[in-house]
């Protein structure tokens, strides 16, 4: 099934429309001042890159590794927060929903409402989601093939979505363990739909510390890179001022000092596989 792209807006960013967005930001909310400090600092690498951005936290982590682990600030205080760096900063918001009751609530702040991985085949909360107007963004579950997230865009579209997105996070792989498989970027691009690639939570290795989730941040570059390469509408990435401090995702965060020349290396790459594509397919025309 072929579905024709329409390109849509989130605030002042774009999905679909052939540039590349950063959606970027911590883990979890971890305080106001931190929250705000980062959003600005995002903000500003996502400018001078040239790149639309939305920024992304947490204001629950609902799936941590342990009962100890720190969960976030909680529904009230996290979306008080967002509400005032979407006002302050004047940019579009993202964060994840887990349960339906929590769906109205969230969606009267944030402007993408995320569907977690681990979530991704839960029908009443793709819908309750859907029917709120904002835009959806889905993560793709480690545990399914490609293909079979065509499924979870159609529950979406059933239910009224009229902008949703796919991300891409890497799939389970052994044990404590993610790969990413390139061939899932052009696969669901087919359906019609923004295509992300989770850059960060695909170096995760689920459970590999233990008590808590391990990563490996020193690869962030080099995937990000391939997954550019291969035609996504956006970039998702977790990043962090002091990852080694983070209380949660540290492993697998980007440290602030990386993101900006890493988002210039992505707007190089996707400018030139972009011009590769339309040469390509005019000389295709031509014939």
């Amino acid at each position: 099934m072929v579905n024709n792209r329409k390109p849509f807006a989130v605030g002042s960013a774009t999905f679909g429309d052939g540039r590349l967005t950063v959606i970027a930001g911590p883990c979890v909310i971890e305080s106001q001042d931190h929250a705000m400090m980062m959003a600005r600092e995002c903000l500003q690498r996502a400018r001078a890159a040239g790149l639309d951005f939305v920024f992304k936290s947490s204001f629950d982590k609902a799936n941590r590794s342990s009962v100890k682990s720190f969960r976030g600030l909680g529904i009230e205080a996290g979306l008080e927060i967002l509400e005032a760096i979407k006002k302050e900063l004047n940019v579009p918001v993202l964060t994840d929903v887990h349960d339906t009751a929590q769906v109205d609530q969230v969606a009267r702040v944030a402007d993408v409402l995320q569907i977690p991985a681990f979530l991704c085949r839960q029908t009443d909360l793709i819908a309750a989601a859907a029917q709120t107007g904002r835009a959806v963004n889905i993560k793709k579950g480690q545990f399914l093939a490609p293909q079979d997230a065509l499924n979870i865009v159609e529950k979406a579209q059933a239910a009224g979505a009229e902008r949703v997105m796919l991300t891409e996070r890497g799939v389970s792989f052994g044990y404590n363990n993610l790969v990413v498989d390139m061939r899932s970027f052009p696969i669901m691009k087919e359906f019609g739909v923004p295509i992300v690639f989770d850059a960060t939570h695909s170096l995760q290795l689920p459970g590999g510390l233990g008590h808590a989730t391990g990563g490996l941040a020193q690869y962030i570059e080099p995937l990000a890179r391939a997954g550019v390469a291969c035609g996504v509408d956006g970039v998702f990435m977790e990043v962090h001022d002091a990852p080694e401090r983070a209380p949660s995702d540290g492993p697998n965060m980007l440290p602030l000092e990386r993101m900006g020349p890493l988002l210039e290396m992505l707007r190089d790459v996707h400018n030139l596989v972009s011009k590769t594509v339309e040469k390509s397919l005019g000389r295709e025309a031509s014939k």
